[in-house]
């Protein structure tokens, strides 16, 4: 028995915040709203915030057990990290189940405003519940990554009444505003401590593979200013309210 693995030609461009945020919403709806089959082999977490809060844990190690690490950024992150574990990570959710693509960046866009725009990169699904998109499509870690931005919050809640308008009746969407916050906020924390984990092993002597673009944003996430801010006004006040 041989698999093959097949990949198609699609058209678009890179999502623009200020531009494609509708599309977005009609897209991420569509795939929420995709019926889940009763055997689907992805993986299901219990609690999926707490799964991505453990992840984050086991991504800073590595940073906080390099020797090199700055002292300023691991006291800012080690803020971080107990202030985001203090969450109701673990709260039982009535959500409905659906697959999730946990890494949208707006590369993973493919928008075509005159025919069919796509999400790609569906190298890590799960089956969670809406929120934990949501949280990571409109979080300042996910879209300052390839571009500038970052969301305002009259941003996000139109995102999130867009979503809406597009779910319609396909899913019940009445926990949403409340689960939203969790997502983003643990978020905040899984874009930073991956950048630790990554800037370290950026750095290691003799690394040959090395895209500068990429280094720089990773030591902007490291920067103490970048780090308080999401303590100060993402962290420490509901950013959403």
């Amino acid at each position: 028995e041989h698999h093959l693995l097949v990949m198609e030609w699609l058209p678009g461009r890179a999502l623009d915040y200020n531009t494609d945020l509708d599309i977005a919403a009609k897209i991420l709806a569509d795939i929420h709203c995709t019926p889940v089959p009763e055997n689907c082999p992805l993986l299901r977490p219990q609690y999926p915030a707490l799964a991505i809060y453990e992840e984050c844990l086991e991504m800073v190690r590595h940073y906080f057990e390099w020797p090199e690490a700055d002292p300023e950024v691991c006291d800012l992150l080690h803020q971080l990290v107990d202030e985001i574990g203090n969450l109701p990570l673990n709260e039982p959710s009535d959500a409905p189940v659906c697959m999730v693509n946990t890494e949208l960046n707006s590369g993973n866009f493919l928008i075509d405003r005159d025919g069919h725009s796509s999400l790609v990169d569906w190298e890590k699904p799960l089956l969670s519940e809406p929120a934990q998109d949501l949280g990571h499509f409109l979080a300042p870690t996910t879209t300052f990554w390839k571009t500038d931005v970052i969301l305002t919050p009259e941003q996000v809640k139109q995102f999130a009444a867009d979503y809406m308008a597009a779910v319609g009746g396909r899913m019940d969407c009445a926990g949403l505003s409340k689960r939203l916050p969790l997502y983003f906020t643990v978020t905040c924390l899984r874009g930073v401590t991956w950048c630790a984990m990554a800037y370290r092993e950026y750095c290691q002597p003799g690394r040959e593979l090395r895209n500068e673009d990429t280094f720089k944003k990773l030591k902007a996430y490291l920067e103490p200013a970048f780090l308080q801010n999401l303590l100060d006004n993402y962290v420490r006040k509901d950013f959403l309210a």
